[in-house]
């Protein structure tokens, strides 16, 4: 049995090798939300098949009606004992506006100690933290210490909209006992997390029109309807001034936050200025009376996300335009249901509706939230292996984001996730000049393969 201490230092020897294979990743735009980049996808498909087959797993791209999806299998040393299925994503967001970043997005740089990439944390870092962890234990001791199986797919940041199929398909091929994901955040940069829950989220477009065509607005104005005005004005009514949602029955699924983890949040001591004051803000929005933690981990939210309609050129043109749009999400707590609510916004808006206006409400996205029991044995297992790499025990967290594949890996393959990620609140996820702590990375190697060593002892169901 080969000891954990030779895989780690086997690890650090190599640091500038797993950077190397990193930044070979980050050079891939594999943007799944613009098709000019689906070829794109598929090469970081190839890319991650061919990392894990040189580390001895059966290894294999799978078609979805999408982009392709990395499946891969180690027997470990016995094909016995727990099963492990690690989940990642190599599809990254778009990198645009390209003027705000200080470096080309899909040239790595090294920068005071930060990689700065699209998709330099999320997910291709955290991706290769365990990859890499694998990478040492298959060089350490000829494979992971225990089964271990791989879902790479490349959707995520479009809402991971064919993986439930893929997942119903091959459900036998993927049952495991544990899902390890990293695509999460940290408490801050010297202290690990483990998220005991994610907020679930619909996304969805509202398209409002009236007039069969854009209209002269002095001939017109006056006397037509402007969907614009009517779309913002059915927007502004979505809360009050004490920040409620008011589509009727929204909370009647939303659980009052119990007393013992709402002095476990109060004690972790979060310092909300900080938090708003890293990105130009002083004053909290949302509901009156919350506290930081629970409005950002255990209450739902909605969010107007993008409008548009009407001219927006430079210089002026009177019209008054026959359509509206917005993009409008939610992020909903554990309990609520997405259809639901969406009938409930349906609802909400059609009742606004003068006659002359039609609406068509697209959904992109539909998740539930995830809430995994802190007694668990493989958050008993992976507490102390966290404490060994950071001298501090992790915190256990909520987290405001949504994972899709959590919530349909529950669902469909029965799996509770473990939630460890290596991110940060400054990481500028989604935005420009995404970055990732080289500290951080380097820490979630070491971390998996701790991880991999105590996990590989939970007696497995």
């Amino acid at each position: 049995m080969t000891d954990v201490n030779t895989v780690l230092a086997l690890a650090a020897a190599q640091r500038e090798a797993s950077r190397a294979r990193w930044f070979d990743l980050l050079r891939i735009p594999s943007v799944s939300a613009q098709p000019p980049h689906a070829g794109d996808c598929r090469r970081a498909a190839d890319w991650v098949r061919a990392q894990l087959a040189q580390i001895g797993f059966t290894a294999t791209v799978r078609e979805t009606a999408g982009h392709p999806v990395v499946v891969a299998h180690h027997p470990g040393p016995t094909g016995t004992g727990p099963h492990l299925l690690f989940y990642g994503h190599y599809d990254v967001q778009p990198p645009e506006p390209l003027e705000l970043w200080t470096s080309p997005p899909f040239e790595p740089v090294l920068v005071d100690g930060r990689v700065v990439a699209r998709g330099a944390v999320d997910d291709k870092g955290q991706t290769m933290t365990w990859l890499e962890a694998l990478r040492f234990w298959h060089e350490a001791a000829g494979g992971p210490p225990c089964r271990v199986s791989v879902l790479v797919e490349g959707e995520e940041e479009i809402g991971s909209r064919n993986l439930p199929e893929f997942l119903e398909a091959n459900a036998e091929e993927l049952r495991a006992d544990i899902a390890v994901v990293s695509d999460t955040n940290m408490w801050d940069a010297d202290t690990p997390a483990i998220s005991t829950r994610l907020r679930g989220m619909l996304y969805t477009q509202i398209d409002i029109t009236a007039a069969n065509k854009d209209l002269h607005s002095g001939l017109f104005g006056g006397s037509a309807l402007n969907p614009i005005n009517l779309l913002t004005r059915i927007l502004g009514d979505l809360k009050d001034e004490g920040g409620e949602i008011l589509i009727p029955g929204f909370y009647d699924e939303v659980p009052d936050l119990p007393a013992a983890l709402r002095a476990q949040w109060d004690a972790l001591q979060f310092n909300e200025a900080a938090f708003l004051g890293g990105v130009g803000l002083s004053v909290p929005a949302g509901e009156v009376g919350r506290s930081a933690l629970e409005r950002l981990w255990a209450r739902p939210t909605a969010d107007v996300n993008g409008i548009w309609g009407g001219y927006t050129g430079e210089g002026s043109k009177t019209v008054i335009p026959s359509q509206a749009h917005a993009k409008v999400s939610f992020r909903l707590v554990p309990g609520q249901s997405p259809t639901k609510v969406l009938a409930g916004l349906r609802d909400f808006i059609v009742a606004r509706l003068p006659d002359d206006a039609q609406v068509k409400i697209q959904v992109f996205s539909m998740s539930e939230g995830i809430e995994v029991h802190s007694d668990s044995p493989w958050i008993t297992a992976a507490v102390p292996a966290l404490e060994a790499v950071f001298g501090r025990a992790p915190v256990l967290m909520g987290c405001g984001g949504s994972i899709p594949v959590v919530s349909s890996m529950k669902t469909i393959l029965g799996l509770d996730s473990l939630l460890v990620g290596f991110g940060l609140d400054d990481d500028q996820v989604h935005s420009p000049n995404e970055k990732f702590d080289v500290a951080c990375f380097e820490r979630g190697i070491d971390s998996h393969i701790r991880m991999l060593d105590a996990l590989s002892k939970v007696q497995a169901r």
